[in-house]
């Protein structure tokens, strides 16, 4: 299957600007780049979504270039409900430091900051050489501006328009770049980009744009929306990432295989069928997330990250580490533990049971565990000595309620 066909099979195709793309992607040999601005210090799995594609353009034999925006960052990206808050030049300096540093890391990249080509252009060439080109209603007329002007729009945000068409320029001139790819909420700040090297170079350039990923329900993953998952190993474990994976709804989990993976278009059908068969073997989101962790983390990260479901799922936390129990239980309630109870005042002091006899009544019940012993020993001193590594203190209520207790 050529790049092009694969592309519009997995569905990673949504705008392209010129027919002729097609038989260039299949050729190989064009320079492109993909950006983003450093907002953040990681890359999330929306990012991962359209990288992935950057890579499978790599592959293919095409030049990549990553543009994290230390200038355009500065401006930011119109939202389409309100202007979105400014960030220091300071902390924007330090997330593009670790950005560029993931991106080397994982996908090997060139990677470029426009901040470098527009510290230095003042306003008035800025007018001149570039804001000449661009027409008010055509600028008016992009889904980012149109959207914003009921409830407004500065002058700023609108003109990250051109800032973005002078990347795209710059690019064009210094690197031969011809084609830009990126989310498709991107495709009116792209096509800017083209027709400024149009308009300036008498030139044709390139590119498309791909879907976002999305849930279900439509929403997208980022930070902006609250429910990123990072690429950062520190920020996301692996094995919150595997449980990520684990839970992607039916009805999303074959795209996600097309979007996220590298497997082939063989493989991805056979679980297809599988999954269709027997969706609650979850076999679809087990090789989904094999694939993207090994990917980004390793194939000990992704045998980590079984051990530790596995080990949750049977009940048997006692063989996990110090630092996996950490990532395991980091989202239970959680308790800094100042000094050492007997089980019962441990219980009701950290809330785990309600009263003296409810908690009674839970020990006799041989409903609690700690760090995966079961207590029913009233008078048991909660102390260093019980704990993980004289540290952590997993409390288990009946089957599935959790605890962790961390001693100072």
């Amino acid at each position: 299957m050529k790049l092009f066909d694969e592309l519009k099979w997995r569905g990673l195709i949504n705008d392209v600007s010129s027919p002729e793309l097609e038989e260039k992607l299949n050729q190989g040999g064009l320079t492109f780049y993909i950006g983003t601005d450093p907002t953040g210090d990681s890359m999330h799995i929306g990012h991962y979504s359209s990288f992935s594609v950057a890579k499978r353009l790599k592959d293919a034999g095409h030049h990549p270039i990553l543009l994290v925006g230390g200038a355009t960052g500065l401006i930011g990206d119109p939202k389409p409900s309100a202007e979105r808050p400014m960030i220091t030049k300071e902390q924007l300096d330090q997330n593009y430091k670790k950005l560029r540093k993931q991106v080397e890391d994982i996908f090997g990249f060139e990677v470029v900051n426009n901040y470098d080509w527009s510290k230095d252009i003042n306003f008035i060439d800025y007018l001149r050489d570039y804001g000449k080109y661009f027409n008010l209603n055509y600028m008016l007329a992009k889904e980012t501006v149109k959207s914003r002007l009921d409830v407004g729009i500065t002058y700023t945000e609108f003109s990250y328009m051109i800032m973005q068409a002078l990347d795209y320029l710059h690019l064009y001139e210094y690197k031969n770049c011809t084609l830009q790819i990126g989310g498709q909420d991107q495709w009116g700040n792209i096509t800017s980009g083209i027709e400024l090297i149009r308009k300036k170079k008498s030139a044709e350039a390139y590119a498309f744009t791909m879907p976002l990923l999305t849930k279900a329900d439509g929403t997208k993953f980022g930070k902006s929306e609250g429910n990123a998952i990072w690429l950062d190993k520190e920020k996301t474990s692996s094995y919150e990432m595997y449980q990520f994976f684990l839970n992607v709804e039916d009805e999303k989990v074959i795209d996600y295989l097309k979007y996220l993976t590298f497997l082939s278009k063989e493989e991805i059908e056979e679980l297809e069928k599988k999954h269709n068969e027997k969706p609650h073997l979850r076999e679809a989101n087990k090789a989904l997330a094999k694939d993207v962790i090994t990917f980004l983390h390793g194939a000990e990260e992704y045998e980590k990250a079984v051990q530790i479901s596995e080990a949750l799922f049977s009940g048997d936390i006692k063989s996990l580490t110090l630092k996996d129990s950490e990532e395991a239980f980091k989202d239970v309630p959680n308790f800094t533990i100042e000094e050492e109870l007997p089980l019962v005042d441990f219980l009701v002091t950290y809330e785990i049971a309600g009263s003296k006899r409810e908690a009674r009544e839970w020990i006799t019940a041989g409903s609690i565990t700690i760090n995966g012993d079961k207590i029913t020993d009233e008078n048991c001193v909660i102390d260093r000595n019980i704990a993980k590594e004289g540290k952590l203190v997993i409390i288990r209520r009946g089957k599935k309620k959790y605890y962790m207790g961390i001693f100072e």
